[in-house]
């Protein structure tokens, strides 16, 4: 597929996503006194310098992803440059806003194309990144608990409700991530045998496929048994995580309403958006811009159409920025993006072994 189509593609992402930002918010404001000049007028005057700052510090934020899945690689005994791993991830990300869910398996996919290992193993890789980025969540959730009822005025019952009910959700999820991750761990794959005695009703070849994936998986945290790597896996998933605050709080500073927020309230607002991204609505982001806009105004105070502002233009800093590069590596690799659009999910996780990539 040529460039231009699919830099056209890209395009009209951009300008459909942003007609669902304000269709999304004139159906949640029907009935209220919203006022769409002060929405506009929050958006015409951001500063751009810190916004730039903020979509290159989100871009950046790719590189760390890539150092810790070069660390992932390693027990396999196999290993891409950053640079290939990076436009891989980029081309992954790009999967997701292009293509919905199936995309999220195009990284692994291409990762185990270009190293010749099983796909399961990289989406073993894949589930172990997610699972380090959840902690790191749970962290900022945590933090925005404890945070905001001592300090802050006024405390809506609402709001402790709902930030209470979020951190029971988040709490188990974190439980159940961490039990998976240690029980793995153990050499003697207890846990997998475990499992698999209790799934022996399944039928042999979707049993066969479960013992696979689940070697596959504890082949994928063998890395975490390994002191040094362990510490690599932590050292890179911070330093994602820290130009991703860093990213929040440039963005933050492009508005004059949020300019005054500190590095806390980064922290905050962040634990929000975490909360949001679970019921995250896919291809529009409404949970994440919710919860954006209820952390702003119950906390901060900011009017409802400014705090919409910022949540619209957070989630497209966020979820679209990347896009531009997704396309463009895809085209500088020479992949058909017609075949990446036509795999599904079943098609890919019945890949048993990397195999050459169809230029």
């Amino acid at each position: 597929m040529s460039k231009k189509p699919l830099m056209s593609r890209a395009l009209v992402l951009a300008v459909v996503a942003i007609l669902l930002i304000v269709v999304l918010l004139a159906y949640r404001t029907r009935g209220l006194n919203f006022r769409w000049d002060l929405f506009w007028r929050t958006l015409d005057r951001v500063e751009w310098s810190w916004l730039g700052l903020s979509i290159c510090l989100i871009l950046l934020s790719n590189v760390g992803r890539a150092l810790r899945w070069q660390v992932m690689l390693r027990p396999f005994g196999r290993t891409l440059s950053v640079w290939k791993l990076t436009s891989d991830t980029a081309i992954g990300l790009t999967a997701v806003v292009l293509l919905g869910r199936v995309g999220e398996v195009v990284r692994p996919y291409l990762i185990a194309v270009q190293t010749g290992l099983p796909l399961s193993s990289q989406a073993a890789a894949w589930l172990l990144e997610r699972t380090l980025d959840l902690l790191v969540v749970l962290l900022f959730f945590g933090f925005a608990l404890l945070w905001i009822p001592l300090h802050t005025s006024g405390f809506d019952p609402g709001l402790r409700t709902m930030l209470t009910a979020g951190g029971y959700v988040f709490g188990v999820t974190g439980a159940v991530c961490l039990l998976l991750l240690f029980a793995f761990r153990d050499p003697r794959r207890q846990a997998q045998r475990r499992i698999l005695s209790a799934l022996t009703f399944l039928p042999a070849q979707q049993y066969a496929r479960t013992e696979h994936v689940l070697e596959a998986f504890s082949k994928g945290v063998d890395c975490t048994r390994n002191r040094p790597l362990l510490t690599l896996l932590l050292a890179y998933t911070g330093l994602e995580w820290a130009i991703i605050v860093a990213s929040c709080g440039a963005l933050l500073r492009g508005f004059a309403v949020t300019k005054p927020l500190g590095a806390i309230d980064v922290l905050v607002l962040l634990g929000f958006i975490s909360l949001g991204s679970v019921v995250q609505v896919p291809g529009v982001g409404g949970g994440m811009q919710v919860a954006t806009v209820i952390a702003l105004t119950r906390i901060y105070r900011v009017p409802l159409e400014a705090a919409s502002s910022v949540a619209a233009l957070f989630w497209m800093v966020s979820s679209l920025a990347i896009v531009p590069f997704g396309v463009a590596c895809a085209f500088h690799q020479g992949l058909n993006w017609s075949k990446l659009k036509l795999l599904s999910a079943k098609q890919i996780l019945e890949e048993p072994q990397g195999e050459e990539s169809d230029k």
